[in-house]
């Protein structure tokens, strides 16, 4: 299985409408083959403070598993070198194939609900770019290496200009 590069996004909101708009767009890009949500959470803390938590995956329990081993095995790499790589890989497929919630058990929920305000909610998801492999593959091909990676959005470069400006300033 070829997988794309995964990124990590966590989105708060104030006061969400939940009407199901965000997933649809996530679904449309799934359907388009752009990405796929390898893992999402969405927690949601009502105005008295309980939590209502929900998580899916576009994965079945095979590719969960596959997964679940290549990070796995790259921790236990970086963490210990070479014999991490096996451990790492071999004990975080077990855990994909018996628990789906990678580890988010409901204390996890409950601490990631501490940091949401009454009435709001976050989203955490893991997403693949399905539509970067053919990419990613032609610069590996010519023997090219990612050396950085980011998004720009109009909230990054505005926090860029406010650094560059007290800069000027200073």
């Amino acid at each position: 299985m070829e997988m794309g590069p995964l990124q990590l996004v966590v989105i708060g909101f104030e006061h969400p409408t939940i009407d199901g708009s965000v997933l649809e767009e996530l679904n449309m890009l799934g359907d388009e083959g752009l990405v796929r949500i390898v893992d999402l959470l969405g927690v949601y803390k009502s105005e008295d403070g309980q939590l209502a938590a929900v998580e899916l995956s576009d994965l079945t329990v095979d590719e969960r598993m596959t997964y679940a081993a290549w990070v796995g095995g790259l921790l236990g790499l970086g963490a210990v070198g070479s014999e991490g790589l096996e451990a790492g890989a071999f004990e975080a497929a077990l855990l994909a194939e018996h628990e789906y919630e990678y580890g988010l058990d409901e204390e996890a929920i409950r601490t990631i609900g501490d940091d949401i305000p009454n009435g709001g909610g976050a989203l955490i998801a893991v997403l693949e770019h399905r539509w970067a492999i053919p990419l990613r593959n032609a610069v590996r091909a010519q023997g090219g290496i990612a050396i950085v990676q980011d998004f720009l959005n109009p909230e990054t470069l505005i926090a860029m200009g406010v650094v560059a400006g007290a800069e000027l300033v200073d």
